[in-house]
């Protein structure tokens, strides 16, 4: 066998050479794609605000007596309502993401939430609000898997990153309008029932957003692409990516090129998916491997001691002051932010592994010294130890945030290949959810019977967590999306799709160089995957230009030439 097959070379041209290398906002296309995007990451804020407002909403006094003071499993199933609703919707959401397209299944979605917070504000009995809670949550769950596919599948290739990342930061957001919208009410509306309608009308504004909005917001490439709307999906890259130019710029070309060879090796992989397609093939195993812990380590890092119950962690160190403990709540979701947005600034410039590893770290140290100072001050009562907690919870959070909050989706996301990038998504927030209701249900239990003891689990947790970030997470960065789910496939679709952009890429160069080239002498070498029984690969070499498609024939035809930018 010849070198060259072996050792394919590389291609004349990768999608570095086409991007824009300029201030994004003096790119007309860039500047109104991320105008469009903002409406999408509005998503992760929606889902801060509505997880957040029961809490606020049980400080509240006209709140507590409007609905006879609810307590016990009455109480747990407010608290619970939204995630049961999620809960129902999550298994079907990935079909409609799928088949619906991106943009419906928001839009649809968003409708739910609507018809849920007008029953939650026309709410007379705890009943009531409990299924309109139950409602907003089976809405939410369409949005929240509908609205990241979107951006990822659409953000300009050198800030998916930093896009997608801010995603799942703006959770915070949301939750501090929650609470600050909550504390407004109760200071100009005290004795009203308007004290908690008006924090429940404050969840329908994003919505109502989404709904008029979601049409000036273009549908997936990806999406189109998969249901043979090519020529669409050419359009929306050439007006938002290309700046407006023309079908057969180099950066659309190159960008639909791997696309489609990336849908054709899903599709020949996987003939039909399912959810048992997740755990079909090794690389499929491995991805899932990944995501199903990133996202228990999300939840079961210790954070959610503090994010449910921070009264019982402050309380544990003597701070009983309602004011004082309000104020740092309210600090520490200003902080999460700051640092969130910081982070995911950061992703491509040091690297998702790195910050995985440092995140990992940080927190074992961390976490390891405030267990300290939480038994110093339950065995000695020490006044210096209950004041060093609280600069440790920042700390343990600074950590935190830096991968946890900026990653969790951006990085499931990233791996996942297009045909089953909706229903992995659904299964992440599947365990978001479960590992969150455990929080929800054992925490308390575990605080007042172990006391401090209690963090000594957490701390054996986060030494696994090391190993198995340290051990398994993969470095996705400077790669395109096709690029980055192929890493987990073995070499060879690696190569292939680096070879089938450059080489799409090269011949539109060519051509748009006044190299006039006949379609029946073009020599290109097209690589099959043959999946037979085990992991044999074949590559068949073909010198017939029929083996083009159809959309880099026309590209031939062109003479274009590079991008000026």
């Amino acid at each position: 066998m010849a070198l060259s097959e072996t050792h394919p070379r590389p291609p004349e041209w990768t999608i570095v050479d086409f991007v824009h290398r300029g201030y994004w906002w003096r790119n007309h296309g860039i500047l109104w794609l991320n105008i469009c995007l903002i409406l999408p990451l509005l998503t992760s804020a929606v889902n801060g605000l509505d997880s957040s407002l029961v809490n606020g909403l049980q400080i509240l006094p006209d709140w507590q007596g409007y609905f006879n003071y609810p307590t016990g499993k009455v109480l747990g199933l407010v608290n619970c309502a939204q995630n049961i609703g999620g809960l129902i919707g999550l298994p079907i959401t990935p079909f409609a993401s799928d088949n619906l397209g991106r943009r419906l299944t928001l839009i649809v979605g968003s409708i739910i939430m609507l018809g849920g917070v007008a029953l939650q504000f026309s709410s007379t009995t705890i009943q009531m609000f409990i299924a309109a809670r139950v409602l907003i949550g089976f809405g939410l769950t369409f949005c929240l898997n509908a609205a990241p596919l979107l951006l990822i599948e659409l953000c300009y290739p050198t800030q998916r990153g930093k896009i997608t990342s801010l995603y799942n930061t703006t959770w915070y957001f949301g939750s501090i309008i929650a609470a600050w919208v909550c504390f407004a009410t109760f200071k100009k509306q005290e004795g009203s029932m308007w004290t908690w309608r008006i924090p429940t009308l404050v969840q329908a504004a994003a919505p109502i957003l989404q709904v008029c909005l979601v049409w000036f917001v273009p549908e997936s490439p990806r999406y189109l692409v998969s249901k043979g709307y090519e020529g669409q999906a050419a359009r929306v890259l050439t007006k938002y990516h290309a700046n407006g130019g023309n079908e057969h710029d180099p950066l659309v070309v190159f960008e639909l090129a791997q696309i489609r060879h990336a849908i054709r090796m899903e599709q020949e992989i996987n003939k039909s998916t399912s959810y048992f397609s997740l755990f079909a093939t090794p690389g499929n195993r491995k991805r899932m491997r990944i995501i199903i812990a990133i996202a228990i380590f999300s939840q079961w890092s210790g954070n959610g001691l503090v994010s449910y119950y921070i009264n019982l962690v402050l309380e544990g160190v003597g701070i009983t002051s309602t004011e004082t403990k309000a104020a740092i709540n309210g600090g520490l979701q200003i902080f999460n932010l700051l640092v969130g947005l910081s982070s995911a600034m950061l992703i491509d410039l040091i690297g998702r592994r790195t910050l995985f590893i440092v995140s990992n770290s940080g927190m074992l140290i961390a976490f390891g010294l405030w267990t300290v100072t939480e038994a110093l001050f339950n065995a000695f009562h020490k006044t210096a130890a209950a004041k060093a907690t609280i600069p440790l919870i920042f700390l343990y959070y600074l950590f935190y945030d830096i991968a946890y909050t900026p990653m969790l989706v951006a990085y499931t996301l990233e791996i996942l290949p297009y045909r089953i990038r909706a229903k992995g998504f659904a299964m992440m927030n599947f365990t978001v959810y479960v590992t969150t209701i455990f929080n929800q249900f054992a925490n308390p239990i575990a605080i007042e019977r172990l006391g401090w003891w209690y963090y000594i689990v957490y701390c054996g947790v986060l030494i696994i967590e090391l190993v198995f970030v340290v051990s398994s997470i993969v470095e996705t960065r400077g790669r395109t999306l096709e690029e980055t789910a192929a890493l987990f496939d073995g070499e060879q679709p690696q190569q292939d799709l680096a070879i089938t952009g450059g080489e799409a890429a090269t011949m539109n160069m060519t051509t748009g160089r006044g190299n006039i080239m006949s379609q029946r002498s073009v020599q290109v070498v097209v690589v099959q995957e043959i999946h037979a029984t085990g992991s044999t690969h074949s590559r068949v070499e073909s010198k017939s230009s029929m083996s083009l498609d159809v959309y880099e024939l026309n590209a031939l035809k062109q003479n274009a030439s590079p991008s000026s930018y």
